[in-house]
């Protein structure tokens, strides 16, 4: 139901404003979506408006996004803004300080499903010609986006930033420069959270489990009605989730008080909804988490360059973090 149609309803964020970077699709909507539905006020931002589509060549646009907020009764305004433009970036935060004086949260979800991100081959096969241009999308504009907003949050000392990535490990899926990219907005909030930290600001990064977007749907054949049919084909895709369920664990996020304490870090919406107490949109608690993942339609390849860089993994963070404990108890009897 509307906030217009149940007044009653608790509104945890009727006082924030947010802006989500990328908000014309995939978590970016889900998560706009969600922080209307907590009551903030939403800019919605990115390239794909009615009658300028962005080259992903996709029909949704930023107008969608800020209508269906609108129309369950929450307020959201649509800003065309080209992310990797710090003019365009730098007239966004301007405007939203001129008509609300704060800025309460920003999502970072740009690029999260850019088609010139590749699926995994050995880095030797990779195809480079765009690795410059998909930084710049993935990566610069992110910076960006977060350098603008971060000026508005330590002025009023307060504010929440969110990195919006993929995997709650080290790496994720997808050739060596999609997951070089990935893995560096899961870098951001750590570096945020350490600079901002002083300032009363979080960072923080947060991955979505096998998330519904709408190319998902698309490549399974169903929609979100029916969406359980994809099953059939995956039976992983029955702990898939909305893209309002990461949006939901935000907003629950965005509450927590005592969130400053765990700034920098990186959170994935199974665990924070086991935290909090969260369901998605259709009551349902999914938790990719637990899933006992079915990998049988995964190239052998695949499997073993991913037991192998698990095993990697293990070892470089068991070292880095004995190092990092190491140089803390030196630095701390220098001070």
């Amino acid at each position: 139901m509307s906030a217009e149609g149940n007044p009653s309803r608790e509104l945890p964020l009727k006082d924030a404003v947010a802006v989500v970077a990328g908000a014309t699709r995939g978590a970016g909507r889900g998560i706009a979506r969600a922080l209307g539905e907590a009551g903030a006020t939403v800019y919605c931002t990115g390239r794909s408006t009615r009658g300028q589509p962005s080259p992903y060549n996709r029909p949704e646009t930023i107008e969608e996004t800020a209508e269906s907020i609108n129309a369950a009764g929450g307020k959201a305004i649509a800003l065309r803004v080209d992310h990797t433009s710090e003019v365009e970036v730098t007239a966004l935060f301007e405007r939203v300080d001129r008509d609300q004086g704060k800025l309460d949260i920003l999502i970072n979800s740009i690029a999260g499903e850019d088609p010139m991100m590749a699926g995994w081959v050995p880095f030797w096969e990779s195809n480079l010609a765009n690795a410059e241009a998909l930084a710049r999308q993935t990566l610069v504009s992110r910076l960006i986006t977060a350098k603008h907003a971060a000026r508005l949050m330590i002025r009023q000392r307060r504010g929440l930033i969110a990195e919006v990535t993929e995997d709650d490990l080290l790496l994720s899926s997808g050739d060596v420069v999609t997951q070089i990219l990935r893995h560096s907005h899961k870098t951001l909030a750590l570096i945020y959270g350490t600079e901002l930290r002083q300032h009363g600001v979080v960072a923080i990064a947060i991955t979505p489990g096998f998330m519904r977007s709408e190319r998902v749907l698309e490549y399974f054949g169903v929609a979100e009605a029916n969406w359980r049919e994809g099953g059939q084909q995956d039976r992983n895709f029955l702990e898939s989730e909305s893209p309002q369920f990461v949006g939901r664990a935000l907003v629950a996020l965005a509450r927590d008080p005592a969130l400053l304490e765990r700034t920098g870090q990186l959170f994935s919406s199974w665990q924070v909804a086991r935290e909090y107490g969260l369901d998605d949109i259709d009551g349902r608690r999914p938790d990719w988490g637990t899933l006992g993942i079915d990998y049988s339609q995964v190239p052998q390849p695949m499997m073993e360059a991913l037991k192998d860089g698990l095993e990697v993994q293990i070892g470089w963070l068991e070292r880095l973090l004995e190092r990092t404990r190491s140089f803390r108890a030196r630095l701390l009897k220098s001070l």
